[in-house]
């Protein structure tokens, strides 16, 4: 039996808009397939984000619909080119999990990152040595060279960091993530001294969760908010021990209250890079 597609994340967005302009319009999709000459299995893949849809055709559905509005057009346009476009993370699609695959695609789109973590680093901050430990004990079946090849994916995401155009990066770092030795007490001291030049730069915030502030409002763990560069919607994720979770606008501003509660419990960036640097030195 084959294995099912996947349908990217972005593709899914589109065929949403598309289903909703449809409906809006009171239309069927037999009535689309019969304006695009289309057989209606496809248009239903048009909405459904297994058949990615193609510029005549879109274009066509725009007036269908009566998408006069040229800030609209533009957007679904450009998040049909989107569709189409293949960047550097699609060289490991074979390697990682669609949705993860998925969520290095928003990562590179993303004008600001919120994160909380409360077991292990963000990718964004780990330093090889810290990325192949946490993978190497994450996937503790895999081969040597395969185990590269995702460290070698994390340290290339990181790239967005230092591009022309970086994202907002703002962190909340339970403490007990500083303790935790990944790959041992000199992988761990070298670790710390990294996050505290990550933080150092303009468009990075960090700020540790103190052991002190006690019982929190994320019990259940980590998670990710992305602000999207126009025409993309603010996601949430989370990982789970069923896979990946996206939750898009409005349903993610639940995420975003939590956050919030977050930050208002955590130490202010000066203090946070104290505690870090005060953490390393008893390491020694």
């Amino acid at each position: 039996m084959a294995a099912p597609k996947w349908v990217t994340l972005r593709a899914q967005w589109l065929g949403q808009q598309l289903r909703e302009l449809r409906e809006a319009n009171s239309l069927l999709l037999k009535d689309v397939a019969e304006y695009l000459q289309r057989d209606p299995s496809t248009a239903g893949r048009f909405e459904s984000g297994e058949y990615p849809i193609r510029r005549p055709d879109l274009l066509a559905l725009l007036d269908l619909y009566g998408v006069a509005d040229g800030r609209r057009r533009e957007s679904l346009m450009k998040l049909s080119q989107e569709v189409w476009q293949k960047g550097w993370w699609d060289g490991y699609a074979n390697e990682v999990a669609g949705a993860f695959v998925d969520y290095v695609w928003l990562e590179s789109r993303a004008a600001e990152i919120r994160s909380f973590d409360n077991t292990l680093l963000l990718g964004l901050f780990q330093t090889q040595e810290y990325a192949r430990a946490v993978i190497a004990a994450a996937e503790f079946g895999a081969e040597k060279q395969q185990i590269e090849r995702w460290v070698e994916l994390r340290m290339t995401r990181q790239e967005i960091l230092r591009g022309d155009d970086p994202p907002r990066l703002s962190a909340i770092i339970d403490e007990a993530v500083l303790h935790r030795e990944v790959g041992g007490l000199e992988c761990q001291m070298a670790q710390l001294h990294h996050l505290i030049e990550c933080a150092a730069r303009p468009n990075i915030e960090i700020r540790v969760l103190p052991f002190s502030a006690g019982a929190h409002a994320s019990p259940t763990g980590a998670f990710r908010i992305l602000a999207m560069r126009n025409p993309y919607p603010e996601v949430a994720y989370a990982e789970t021990p069923k896979g990946a979770i996206y939750v898009e606008s409005p349903d993610a501003e639940s995420f975003v209250l939590t956050y919030d509660n977050l930050r208002k419990l955590a130490l202010g960036p000066g203090d946070s890079a104290e505690l870090i640097s005060a953490i390393a030195k008893e390491m020694r």
